[in-house]
């Protein structure tokens, strides 16, 4: 069985700012990240119906990047919610899991678009075909922090 930890959160208060990082995050079931462009409506693709209350990568996602790629995409730029060590999240879709005492539900993988190379500046969009990161339904809310175990419920 396996057993991650959270690394970083992120939250950007509307589409195209920057992501600010956080040491803890209050997760709102049905809601999102207070303070979170995905929680008030103000993300880029807030418009589209989807699971988008919460979005996770892998920080082995950015290993390989640069390892493979050279190219440094940091936590602060993947515009990813939460970024994870140690957690496979290609295997959570449908899946209940605990980010510290926060019930989440992995909704569909991310799928990686140019938005992120416009944003960025980097072109990374077709190298993070499948390791995008995981959109996810909050099914019990309450307050994560830099460090939290995650686990399978």
């Amino acid at each position: 069985m396996w057993q991650g930890r959270l690394l970083h959160i992120h939250t950007a208060t509307k589409a195209r700012a920057p992501m600010q990082a956080h040491q803890r995050a209050d997760l709102v079931a049905g809601v999102g990240i207070i303070g979170d462009r995905y929680a008030t409506e103000r993300g880029t693709y807030s418009a589209l119906p989807d699971i988008r209350e919460v979005t996770l990568i892998e920080d082995e996602t950015l290993e390989a990047l640069r390892r493979d790629h050279g190219i440094d995409l940091t936590p602060d730029e993947h515009r990813r919610n939460l970024t994870t060590r140690d957690v496979p999240l290609n295997h959570l879709v449908g899946r209940r899991f605990l980010v510290g005492l926060v019930l989440l539900e992995g909704g569909r993988l991310n799928t990686p678009c140019r938005y992120l190379d416009l944003v960025t500046g980097k072109t990374v969009c077709d190298l993070m075909e499948h390791r995008s990161g995981l959109n996810c339904r909050i099914i019990s809310g309450g307050s994560i922090a830099v460090g939290d175990l995650i686990r399978l419920a």
